[in-house]
């Protein structure tokens, strides 16, 4: 027997979660070595991702929304990166790399999985042994993050060359691919981030332009960045700025609803002044969850693994090590504090 740590979710939070409060980590233990019926397989745990959505998890279960929330005084869950060492499953081997879906991979060091679960949950993912990119892209880049940014602004941005995009919490999981993407295809763009290293860094991967939104009124920032007015806006924070795009937005823009961070811990949101230009500039404002288009998941798949294997595209993490420090990761994520997509590195392949 050995022992297991697991990320427990033990509270609701009203504001922004509590390490020991609203999160907590426990200990049980596990026969890594037992004897398995039929169908089962172990998994150790190599890589967690944490995101902003899971604070939406974070909720009463009577109250409903896109994804169940957690249930209390259970394991937490998330993309995760894992490799088989137990197994009685044909399909799931020793040493098999297996990754974890959203909100299916389980926070636990040492997952003992039933076949009926892991249809649902879990998928090899060998070619992480051969092309040489480091496990944590595929929690973040090459998983639920990712995939976000493909469809979103491919299939909701409609982008065509020349025009502007503006992301926000551009340095972030998903912005930062939003942007690259964009400069690939020929478009002007612009993305803010809260630092004037997260700016910097924004410039090196092809961003045009970018800010720090704590500098300055965020609607003269748009309008001195985006002199020719905004197309394309990949939303990911809400409020004020959201406020302002609106107003800089050119007539028959498109506002990708990916998210709103800025709401999530507030226990009345802000309000949106500007709603109407939604109308009068004929806007085109579409909200979408990425696991309603999960089709699209093995055309991006192939066609983002191919970039970054060639270094077309770039991507950073913010690594934080042990799965103890899961809970300070996302708070983290929550208060903007990470640079690039957080990953909690477990343990060694």
């Amino acid at each position: 027997m050995v022992s297991n740590k697991r990320v427990l979710f033990t509270k609701a939070p009203s504001g922004f979660p509590i390490v020991g409060e609203h999160m907590k980590i426990d200990e049980t233990a596990i026969d890594l070595k037992a004897e398995l019926p039929e169908g089962e397989f172990i998994l150790k745990t190599l890589e967690i991702s944490v995101d902003p959505y899971m604070r939406g998890l974070m909720r009463d279960a009577t109250t409903s929304s896109f994804i169940p929330a957690f249930t209390l005084n259970k394991p937490m869950s998330g993309d995760t990166m894992s490799v088989v060492i137990n197994s009685n499953n044909m399909h799931y081997k020793v040493n098999d790399l297996v990754y974890g879906r959203t909100n299916r991979g389980l926070f636990e060091e040492y997952v003992h999985v039933s076949a009926e679960y892991a249809k649902s949950s879990y998928v090899v993912r060998n070619d992480a042994k051969e092309n040489g990119l480091p496990l944590s892209h595929y929690v973040g880049v090459l998983a639920m993050p990712g995939l976000t940014a493909y469809y979103g602004f491919k299939e909701i941005g409609r982008p065509k060359k020349g025009e502007t995009l503006y992301v926000s919490a551009a340095s972030g999981a998903v912005g930062q691919l939003v942007g690259q993407f964009g400069k690939a295809m020929g478009l002007f763009v612009v993305g803010s981030a809260g630092s004037d290293d997260k700016v910097e860094y924004l410039k090196t991967i092809g961003f045009n332009e970018a800010f720090n939104y704590k500098r300055g009124d965020i609607e003269e920032n748009l309008r001195k960045y985006c002199p020719n007015g905004i197309d394309i806006y990949f939303e990911n924070v809400g409020g004020k700025t959201l406020d302002a795009v609106l107003a800089v937005a050119n007539n028959f823009a498109r506002i990708i609803g990916c998210g709103m961070i800025s709401q999530y811990n507030l226990s009345t949101h802000e309000p949106i002044y500007n709603i109407a230009n939604i109308v009068s500039k004929r806007i085109k404002f579409d909200g979408f969850i990425i696991l309603d288009h999960m089709e699209y998941e093995e055309d991006f798949l192939k066609e983002v693994t191919s970039l970054l294997v060639s270094g077309a595209v770039n991507y950073k993490t913010d690594v934080i090590e042990g799965i103890d420090k899961t809970p300070e990761a996302l708070i983290r994520v929550l208060r903007g504090e990470n640079f690039g997509k957080q990953v909690v590195h477990v343990a060694d392949l």
